[in-house]
């Protein structure tokens, strides 16, 4: 059967502030660049510089106020701008090509104001040429000046550009905190910037150097790395690119090192590129649209019954539902994504149309949810979906029977006679109250608007959810589609008691998309990083709740499933292991009686143990890292002793001085441990300040003496005052020195001195106390009178003073 494509009006524009105004500029500078914001509420509308005022233009559906400005002639006007994906208020920043940014921000009090501006070029004479504002970080091409003197066209001012990036975060009254600049590349051609939501995609301009001006990059910030490619030669290849490990690239070295990539070639003759979630799309002006996908393959999709007529002419891309949308000038034209056979062509009223990104996940406003999700497209008109009409046959469940349907297997769970349930039973048996009183709430017949208003938000996404669904099984399984669902399934999943079955679904999710899975577990906790490798969370206690909770508590198991905690250990062992301790961390912080931390069952840190592994076959650098974030007794000494074994004593003095006064006996075990290998051989003498600074300070030099009396290896002779050749130099008092006198003065004795070590570590100015008179004995002359030992009950303590 075939799909018809469908243009449903969304809004004619009269519930955006400043209606009048937005038509206006819709309708008359092709040129004009719109962008919309995550939440799908703000439209932003910014002309080119030189164009007549106002140059920009911020308009609101719904309550909200416009934001309009303009700058003088002769005053540069922004070179870009974009919307912040902040969920707490709508915020924006504007770059303008002299290296300014700005943020602004819409908070409670009515209007725009700005929250901060910067300067993002820090030397004298930058230009800024292109920008971009992926997820979470503002990245742009700037060009230097100091690189770019020289004759026009050499060499030497073609690659006079750098990438560079900071990092952007909410910050509350402030509303962004932006990051240290960070240059991702040195010596670049100026390079165009286009974000998707994954992949930041760095394309040849027009002044580009022609023998490069045919590979663009593709840098995936989660992932890492930058991929080269060569769309025209087929050819991409991988290098390794995080800027929170330093990395930085010189472009000239990285192409050297893929001097296949350099076979001369072409440049790209692209009239139109459009970044989306499976790739970037390149139209050519013989009317044929690419694919460049993530990972540097690039495959054609198909070519267009009109070509583009130079640049004049306006182009844009989209993909919804496995179907390629161009819009090219006045005509629309839908392509099937698998095939690039023509399924529908639309001649428009206008050719002043631009194609507006979907909304992020969750972020939806109402009508669009009703309307099921598609491109939205936007003129002078309205703004209005593009989508494929619901095949017949295919019907959504109304809101009353997913109440009944979700009531159903609900009581079906806590049920103990053996007849199955069914939601008509629900309907007619007035035993269960609760599902007929909602049923009434969604029908109109009890319209309280309070509880209304608390459900309409978890209705809308489970209603979502159901047309998500129904979309995937109509024939659209694109990998999009398959991620977002597993995102709102495991959101879903987390918001219900997880026993039984639920609990088998999250664990199936977890292992069919990690990736998406993570990232609503992530979303769900509200998980940030704190700027010192930690991690902070807003979420509230029933969640870490869910979270925590061990299968011991849970009534209806099955035997492999495992609880989200492991399910979340797992996920991030396989995608970000260098955030598992700080994760067990933060969980460990959470807790109530009777659950997470505070459980009887096993702690935290054994529990992300067994996801590692057994004993023996898990990653040492993970498990130290667990077991010295547990805070418990046993491990970390069990973390300190396995830092012995390996030499790496740096990092067992840390471990021992980060523990606070609150553990005095756990700092005194490390300190013996530690002691002992000192007493036995010279590796720790370089940190024996250290050492000094975990000493406890009840620890009287006696004691101190004792404990290395214990550890002193047993000699065959006599001591010597220097040691064989070739041995280990014995310990000596000289090195004792500052740890005696430390003991002695952390333990002055008030009376009259009981040891007869700390004696010699009293006031100098008191004279020794007389020796008990006793029989004299005459001692035996030995061969070298010069030379005077003295052999006390310590074994093998030469007292040779090297201090």
């Amino acid at each position: 059967m075939k799909r018809a494509g469908t243009l449903l009006l969304l809004s004619d524009l009269s519930d955006f502030s400043g209606a009048a105004r937005l038509r206006e500029l819709l309708a008359g500078d092709p040129a004009i660049r719109v962008r919309c914001s995550p939440d799908g509420r703000h439209l932003l509308l910014l002309r080119p510089p030189g164009a007549p005022a106002p140059q920009l233009l911020i308009a609101v559906r719904g309550p909200g106020a416009e934001l309009e400005r303009a700058w003088p002639a002769g005053q540069p006007s922004p070179l870009d701008a974009f919307f912040l994906p902040w969920p707490a208020q709508p915020a924006l920043v504007l770059v303008w090509e002299n290296g300014l940014a700005e943020v602004w921000g819409a908070g409670v009090s009515p209007g725009w104001r700005l929250l901060q501006s910067t300067e993002l070029c820090l030397g004298g004479g930058a230009r800024v040429v292109s920008v971009a504002a992926p997820r979470g970080r503002l990245v742009w091409c700037e060009e230097r000046q100091g690189d770019a003197e020289g004759r026009l066209g050499s060499p030497s001012t073609a690659f006079s550009h750098c990438v560079c990036v900071r990092t952007l975060e909410p910050s509350g009254e402030a509303g962004t905190t932006l990051g240290r600049k960070h240059i991702l590349l040195h010596h670049c051609p100026p390079l165009g910037l286009l974000a998707s939501r994954r992949e930041l995609f760095l394309v040849p301009s027009a002044t580009t150097w022609p023998c490069v001006a045919h590979i663009l990059l593709i840098w995936s910030p989660s992932k890492g790395k930058v991929i080269i490619a060569a769309p025209r030669l087929g050819l991409s290849h991988s290098k390794s690119l995080n800027p929170s490990r330093g990395d930085t690239w010189d472009f000239r070295t990285l192409l050297r090192g893929v001097p296949g990539l350099l076979s001369p070639k072409e440049p790209l003759a692209v009239h139109t590129w459009a970044p989306t979630l499976q790739g970037l799309l390149l139209l050519d002006f013989r009317g044929t649209v690419s694919l460049v996908q993530p990972h540097g393959c690039t495959r054609a999709v198909g070519t267009l019954q009109e070509t583009p007529v130079g640049l004049e002419v306006s182009a844009a891309l989209g993909i919804f539902q496995g179907t390629l949308a161009c819009v090219l000038g006045s005509t629309l034209e839908l392509l099937d994504m698998s095939s690039g056979q023509l399924l529908e062509r639309k001649v428009l009223s206008t050719d002043r149309v631009h194609l507006l990104e979907p909304p992020s996940p969750g972020m939806e406003v109402e009508e669009e949810l009703e309307a099921g999700g598609g491109l939205r497209l936007l003129s002078a008109l309205g703004l209005f979906r593009v989508a494929w009409e619901t095949p017949q046959g295919l019907e959504l469940p109304s809101a009353e029977d997913l109440v009944f349907e979700e009531a159903c297997e609900y009581y079906q769970r806590r049920s103990l006679r053996g007849a199955q349930l069914t939601p008509e039973e629900l309907r007619h048996n007035r035993t269960f109250r609760a599902p007929q009183a909602l049923a009434s709430i969604l029908q109109g017949h009890l319209p309280p608007a309070p509880l209304l208003t608390t459900l309409r938000a978890e209705l809308r996404d489970y209603r979502g959810l159901e047309q998500l669904k129904a979309q995937l099984v109509a024939g659209d399984d694109e990998e999009a589609g398959w991620t977002e669902l597993a995102e709102k399934e495991v959101a879903r999943l987390l918001r219900t008691e997880l026993m039984g079955d639920q609990l088998a679904q999250l664990n199936i999710v977890f292992q069919t998309l990690p990736t998406a899975a993570w990232g609503a577990a992530h979303r769900a906790l509200q998980l940030q990083p704190d700027g010192n490798g930690r991690l902070r969370s807003q979420a509230p206690p029933d969640v870490w709740k869910k979270v925590l909770g061990s299968t011991a508590a849970r009534k209806e198991t099955f035997v492999g499933v495992l609880p989200p905690f492991e399910l979340i250990c797992q996920c991030l062992c396989q995608l970000e292991p260098r955030w598992l301790p700080p994760f067990v961390e933060l969980a460990q912080q959470q807790g109530g009686p009777g659950w997470g931390a505070g459980s009887p069952g096993l702690p935290l840190y054994r529990r992300a143990l067994a996801v590692l592994g057994e004993e023996g076959a898990r990653p040492e650098a993970l498990e130290l890292e667990l077991l010295l974030g547990s805070g418990r007794p046993k491990a970390v000494l069990q973390a300190v002793e396995q830092l012995v074994q390996k030499e790496q004593w740096e990092r067992a003095f840390e471990a021992g001085l980060a523990l606070g006064p609150s553990s005095p006996l756990l700092r005194s075990e490390i300190f013996k441990l530690l002691l002992a290998k000192f007493a036995r051989h010279r590796r720790l003498d370089a940190h024996f300040p250290l050492l000094c600074r975990l000493c406890p300070p009840d620890l009287a030099p006696a004691e101190l003496l004792l404990l290395l009396r214990t550890h002193l290896q047993d000699e065959a002779g006599p001591p010597t005052p220097f040691p064989e050749p070739g041995a280990e130099p014995p310990l000596t008092v000289g090195l004792l020195r500052a740890l005696l006198e430390q003991t002695g003065a952390q333990a002055q004795p008030s009376g009259p001195v009981l040891s007869l070590y700390e004696d010699m570590l009293g006031d100098p100015d008191t004279p020794p106390p007389t020796p008990p008179r006793g029989p004299m004995t005459t001692p035996q002359t030995p061969n070298h009178s010069s030379l005077e030992t003295w052999a006390p009950s310590g074994q093998g303590l030469c007292v040779t003073d090297t201090g």
